[in-house]
């Protein structure tokens, strides 16, 4: 492997640091229900992967099973997930997004883009706005490759 160039490195921590930012404000948009970060988070996995154990959502979260075990029951009360028994191991729970945590959701989602879009209408030109729009698929390619 050949040392990276100063440029090159110095180019990764800049946008390390700016997708780091742009992602804390989005994440500081309201989510309809004023949900946790951790419920909302758990909502946005189930969303994108489909059911899953609860071991295997903690898993994914980085979380203690204990840590998601109460993360689920707020969210069940809620009703914005239910849990049916393993098909394939009655033993297991398997834990699947409502409707309503499918709204929840894609209600959020329409709220960050709605800001995005308001800032990007307001605060762009026409041309920054197409700069932006080329670098969409090279950042796709970047986050495909982490």
């Amino acid at each position: 492997m050949e040392p990276l160039s100063l440029e090159v490195s110095r180019t990764a921590g800049e946008l390390r640091a700016l997708l780091g930012r742009l992602s804390r404000r989005l994440r500081q948009t309201t989510v309809v229900g004023e949900l946790t970060l951790p419920q909302a988070s758990v909502l946005s996995l189930l969303e994108r992967e489909g059911p899953a154990t609860p071991g295997v959502l903690a898993t994914k979260e980085r979380i203690t099973p204990q840590s998601m075990g109460t993360i689920l029951v707020s969210l069940e009360e809620l009703g914005l997930v239910s849990r049916t028994p393993d098909p394939t191991d009655g033993r297991r729970l398997v834990i699947s997004l409502t409707e309503a945590g499918r709204q929840v959701i894609l209600g959020a989602r329409r709220q960050k883009e709605e800001r995005l879009a308001q800032a990007l209408a307001t605060n762009f030109t026409n041309e920054e706005q197409q700069v932006l729009r080329a670098a969409l698929p090279l950042l796709e390619r970047l986050a495909r490759l982490l």
